[in-house]
């Protein structure tokens, strides 16, 4: 994984208070009856631990989100240095409460992946009136750049350009899509469906049917888009699906109409997010195309506050990942093992 700046500017930041010595027990109020989670296993001094609250979504939202979530609790922990607590909720009230509640706690740094774009200026107010350096992951928030330290984010126009453009590449006599959105304005379908929807405005593609797999990105109501697609006699042959499980929905639809698909077959299928069972599909020819959207963010956010603490410069404003897409003729096992996500169903496994 690697990274674009779009903004390499920084404040040195030094340590204004003095950590206690010894062993400390800190108590964190629990935020509008919102679970929260911990952050590991304590270091070996138990002093001089960097507090940090970690606004995101609930694991349960995707693959993706699992993959991201796990990824913060792992960095994010006392054997790293951090006193961290974690509120998983896709309430934005909840979210907003719960980083209010990291900051009268007194934390060092608040990191946010917002369920909504708005509504966060009062919450990053207060952080920076607090002295609370704030970096935003995986979503931006619509405020001025001066609240918040450094997003590291995807670049979801980028995905959505590499995507289009592998599919231009593939010498259809006809593109006859079914593009399948997720979350309706968010950031990740903004990005997605843009490149579709311009390729479409340029009479490049046909877009035969427009549906979503709803808030929860469902593989339920993938299926059900295509279905519908299926039953009112629409002649299609790609399916831009924009995460995996929403692309594993469509093609359960296609097997159940006797449709082939994937390499050698009618329909081709594109899928989001890198999950290893998605770009084991897409290895076995089951499916064609894998955008990467990296969930692994801390690692990252985790050393840009290392540095801070040593009173080094760091980076300000959006910061870019740098992702790829791959095809049956490009995954390997080394991209599937290193920068693939959850759980690998093994070579030469189809997950239908």
């Amino acid at each position: 994984m690697s990274l674009r700046r779009v903004s390499n500017h920084g404040e040195p930041r030094l340590n204004s208070l003095t950590k206690t010595i010894g062993l400390v027990l800190v108590f964190w109020l629990a935020v509008g009856g919102i679970v929260v989670a911990g952050g590991g296993q304590e270091a070996s001094g138990g002093s001089d631990l960097i507090k940090v609250g970690i606004v995101n979504l609930p694991p349960e939202e995707s693959g993706y989100r699992q993959a991201n979530v796990e990824d913060m609790n792992s960095v994010f922990s006392r054997a790293n240095g951090y006193d961290a607590r974690q509120t998983n909720t896709a309430d934005n009230s909840e979210q907003i409460a719960a980083a209010q509640g990291y900051i009268r706690d007194g934390v060092d740094y608040l990191l946010i992946s917002a369920a909504n774009a708005t509504g966060w200026d009062n919450v990053l107010q207060s952080a920076k009136t607090a002295g609370v350096t704030v970096f935003l992951f995986d979503r931006l928030i619509q405020t001025n750049a001066s609240n918040y330290q450094a997003a590291l984010v995807s670049d979801m126009y980028a995905q959505g350009t590499t995507a289009v453009n592998w599919l231009l590449s593939q010498g259809l006599d006809e593109y006859n899509v079914i593009l399948i959105r997720g979350q309706l304005g968010s950031a990740a379908e903004v990005g997605r469906s843009d490149a579709v929807l311009k390729a479409r405005d340029a009479g490049k593609i046909n877009l035969v049917a427009d549906g979503t797999g709803g808030d929860s990105w469902s593989l339920e109501e993938a299926r059900k888009v295509v279905e519908a697609a299926i039953t009112a006699g629409k002649e299609f042959n790609v399916i831009y699906a924009q995460n995996d499980g929403m692309a594993q929905g469509a093609v359960q639809a296609l097997d159940a109409a006797g449709i082939t698909h994937g390499k050698n077959g009618k329909v081709k299928i594109m899928g989001f997010d890198f999950n290893r069972f998605a770009l084991r599909n897409v290895q076995a020819g089951y499916w064609d195309y894998d955008g990467q959207s990296s969930p692994r963010q801390a690692s990252q956010i985790s050393s840009w506050i290392k540095s801070r603490e040593a009173g080094e410069t760091i980076p300000s404003g959006i910061v870019y990942l740098d992702e790829i897409g791959v095809d049956t003729s490009t995954v390997t096992n080394d991209i599937i093992e290193n920068q693939g996500i959850n759980a690998d169903p093994g070579e030469g496994v189809v997950t239908r």
